[in-house]
């Protein structure tokens, strides 16, 4: 099999022919028309900024196609033509390439293992999430990274590699980096010029190290002063401000060329309970909700959010017997539905406690998947991810995940991946030096 890179561009570059042909002929019929100004089509999600740095380039990637941000970043080709790339992609993939999209797993330790490779050769999982505990310095996260897209070398698609870099406590970062302040310490200062050149230094360190999603911003209200998770995580206790200021986030992030994730949905901010150790139960109805805890999320997706992480939350008033990660009240009804996203749905990582503490963690990924989601986060533990796998296979063989809709949650993840051009190209080592340069800088105009 191809690998995906080549896959891609061979793709996009008969696109880019054809389109070629059609404007000379067109030109050489009808003299004194005006043609397509000479510029020649892009390839799918290509910037229309030619001054913008390439992925290579110090100071980050290009924009991404699609963003909503009027800077350049709308792909030049025609969306029927994206569409036909994916198409014919998705078309060429087996069931089980299909599944292994539905996942996103962590990793044991800080070099490529078997258990890892396995994951990527027998069960074509779509990406990684990286912890703490698999990163101990820049040069060594380099090569990890790299070297789990080489072994990706024989899958069709390139791989989602994720982090959860918020700035503050949540960090993942080594020591050589300086750590960039918390969400609620940006948010206080009320500049939006700051947070969005805050989002775009969270994707810089995370591009810079050959990453290309990132678990933020943080869409939360902190409007329970005991909620032992959120806290500073977010960027205050209003909607205004958490909605400004989340959105000014997302924004730099993505015109750096990494895919940001809003989280938690539908909102972790007025809860007691942390999900890692147990389920939160939400009572509000849901004229509170769409007063307060869904307004970040509602004007995020209104701005072109790309992901929404989904939280382990009881929603009473929603759906009082399921939780929110695999309620399809919560996904389809509610997210899909009323909220017009119809970007990619992923879980919160499905082996906190207020999942596997009480609940069979393979029933309850099926059961996402078929409520609207598009991805399931098995952060932890190979036997979990191994099991979620056999689970959604099982699920597929049966029918109990439909082909068509098998079709429908791989073909939004493989859109994004296009969006963002995404590669399993090598990176280099980053320049860690300047990136904390310009932290510095960050941390001088909170002061």
């Amino acid at each position: 099999m191809l690998k995906r890179t080549t896959k891609w561009m061979c793709l996009t570059m008969w696109v880019v022919i054809l389109l070629l042909a059609v404007a000379g002929c067109r030109d050489g019929a009808e003299p004194g028309n005006p043609g397509d100004n000479g510029s020649g089509a892009s390839p799918p999600g290509q910037v229309q900024e030619p001054q913008t740095p390439s992925p290579d380039d110090e100071e980050g990637t290009p924009p991404p196609s699609g963003s909503t941000d009027n800077e350049g970043v709308e792909g030049n080709l025609p969306e029927n033509e994206t569409d036909d790339a994916v198409a014919e992609l998705l078309n060429s993939m087996t069931v089980q390439e299909k599944i292994g999209q539905l996942v996103l797993v962590g990793i044991e330790g800080t070099a490529l293992d078997d258990t890892s490779r396995r994951l990527l050769e027998d069960y074509h999982v779509g990406g990684f999430i990286f912890f703490k505990d698999n990163i101990e310095s820049a040069q060594q996260s380099v090569k990890l990274f790299n070297d789990l897209k080489e072994a990706n070398a024989a899958n069709p698609v390139p791989l989602w590699l994720s982090i959860d870099e918020e700035g503050g406590r949540v960090t993942r970062f080594p020591d050589e980096y300086v750590k960039l302040p918390s969400s609620g310490k940006v948010g206080s200062k009320g500049d939006l010029a700051l947070t969005k050149r805050v989002g775009g230094l969270i994707a810089q360190k995370v591009a810079g190290l050959g990453l290309n999603m990132v678990f933020a911003p943080v869409l939360d209200i902190n409007s329970n002063p005991n909620n032992p998770v959120i806290g500073d995580r977010s960027f205050g206790n209003s909607a205004e401000t958490v909605s400004t200021q989340g959105i000014a986030s997302m924004k730099g992030i993505q015109e750096h060329g990494v895919v940001p994730v809003v989280k938690h949905f539908p909102g972790h901010g007025d809860t007691s309970v942390d999900s890692h150790l147990g389920l939160p139960v939400v009572n509000h109805d849901l004229e509170r909700l769409h007063k307060l805890e869904l307004v970040p999320f509602q004007q995020a997706i209104d701005e072109g959010a790309d992901v929404v992480m989904v939280a382990h939350l009881l929603m009473k008033s929603i759906d009082p017997d399921t939780p929110s990660s695999y309620s399809k009240p919560v996904i389809n009804d509610l997210l899909r539905e009323e909220m017009g996203f119809k970007g990619v749905v992923i879980t919160d990582d499905m082996t906190m406690g207020a999942i596997s503490g009480s609940t069979d963690v393979g029933d309850a990924s099926v059961k996402s998947v078929v409520a609207g989601s598009n991805m399931i986060l098995i952060g932890h533990e190979y036997a979990l991810e191994e099991a979620v796998i056999q689970a959604l296979t099982e699920a597929a063989h049966s029918g109990v995940i439909p082909e068509e809709m098998l079709n429908d949650r791989v073909r939004a993840t493989l859109e994004l991946k296009h969006k963002y051009q995404l590669s399993d190209e090598p990176v280099k080592a980053t320049d860690v030096k300047s990136l904390n340069q310009e932290t510095k800088a960050v941390l001088d105009q909170l002061k």
